[in-house]
């Protein structure tokens, strides 16, 4: 993967650029952030411009044979380690070996933006969680004590780092701290705060911002044709996340974010009419979904709850919302404003991290809708 297959993020690709230009790289580099903003996709472009023996216009050249192996991650000096476990079969082993052909397909795919929701589904764990095990530090350790076949540097990607138990964290302690010459670590977090302290100690942090809105643009006039106004809206919506704007894109005018859209619309309307009973049926049944399901929840009710409020100060002419969300969020409107649009975001962003951090989800949904239904509540 080059960087010009990255959308977006110049900032982030010049620093890295710059970098490996001038032999400053890090043994050990987490970029840091939602899947959505290219996080994977940096990293993958950043190992191909390290080992590409013929860089050209700020990019590696794509057509030598370290690039050749990297664009089909098959390269035998870069190894991938990702969250895995048991298939439905259960007789696959917990090691990402056993999965690397359905890496390599999913990451083939969508140009490296994917979640942790579509890995899974990808290979078969329905609503288990993902895990990187003991036995995969010990791996990579083995892996990394070979000779390098022929790359300047051999790297390890970690995608999802936050996955590893305590005994895996604690397996790579040492070999972060004191790398053996010309080894590279690359992790890919969306929640660099669940990491162990001492892991996150070892590593230079790269944060990843979101996504310009004017390269999402481009990307959206690029794949689908999409008019200027469209995909400005779709755009802004999106909030630099490019899998939001993907789903986005591809789902038919007029209909609503599928069933997000259906769990907003119940939760304010109990909310503003003061049905706590409902309420708490409500979070019941948002607690029965899966961890991904739930965290995109969160996320899509940032968006209405901002779109919301555009329209309720009188923005609502650089407002894009259309069909039933739009029909919604002008009744819905009157009851945001200055004094709770940011305690309700912030209960969003709050119920999220207990979420990603596997806090008890009907605790979370729970304390949430009262949350809300409170900050709501029926215009007196």
């Amino acid at each position: 993967m080059k960087f010009a297959d990255v959308t977006g993020q110049e900032g982030v690709k010049e620093m890295l650029r710059r970098s490996a230009d001038e032999g400053r790289i890090s043994h050990a580099q987490m970029f840091a952030g939602p899947d959505g903003r290219g996080t994977l996709a940096l990293a993958l472009a950043y190992v191909q411009y390290i080992n590409c023996t013929d860089r050209r216009d700020g990019d590696s050249c794509g057509v030598c044979p370290s690039c050749v192996k990297m664009s089909g991650l098959v390269h035998p000096d870069v190894h991938f380690v990702f969250p895995t476990n048991s298939s439905k079969g259960g007789s696959q082993k917990l090691l990402s070996d056993s999965f690397l052909p359905q890496w390599r397909e999913q990451v083939l795919e969508t140009g490296g933006y994917f979640d942790e929701r579509m890995w899974y589904a990808r290979i078969g764990l329905d609503n288990q969680q993902g895990i990187i095990a003991k036995r995969e530090a010990d791996e990579i350790i083995r892996k990394l004590s070979f000779k390098a076949f022929e790359a300047d540097y051999k790297a390890v990607l970690i995608w999802l780092p936050e996955k590893m138990g305590v005994e895996a964290a604690n397996g790579l302690l040492k070999i972060l701290e004191e790398p053996w010459d010309r080894t590279l670590f690359l992790l890919v977090s969306v929640t660099p705060q669940a990491l162990l302290a001492t892991v996150r100690s070892r590593v230079q942090d790269i944060a990843v911002p979101p996504v310009e809105t004017e390269a999402a643009q481009r990307w959206l006039a690029e794949r689908y044709g999409m008019d200027g106004r469209k995909a400005a809206g779709l755009a802004r919506l999106a909030g630099g996340d490019m899998i939001e704007l993907r789903r986005m894109a591809e789902r038919p005018d007029g209909d609503a974010a599928d069933e997000d859209f259906g769990h907003f619309a119940s939760l304010m309307r109990f909310s503003y009419n003061d049905r706590h009973l409902e309420l708490l049926g409500w979070a019941e049944q948002m607690a029965s979904l899966g961890r991904e399901a739930q965290k995109r929840f969160f996320r899509y009710a940032v968006s209405m709850l901002r779109e919301s409020y555009m329209l309720s100060a009188g923005m609502g002419n650089i407002s894009y919302l259309w069909g039933e969300e739009m029909e919604f969020c002008k009744k819905f409107a009157p009851f945001i404003g200055n004094g709770n649009i940011e305690r309700l975001v912030e209960e969003n962003r709050t119920a999220l991290l207990h979420i990603t951090q596997n806090g008890n989800a009907k605790i979370v949904f729970t304390h949430y809708a009262l949350s809300v239904s409170k900050l709501i509540g029926p215009r007196r």
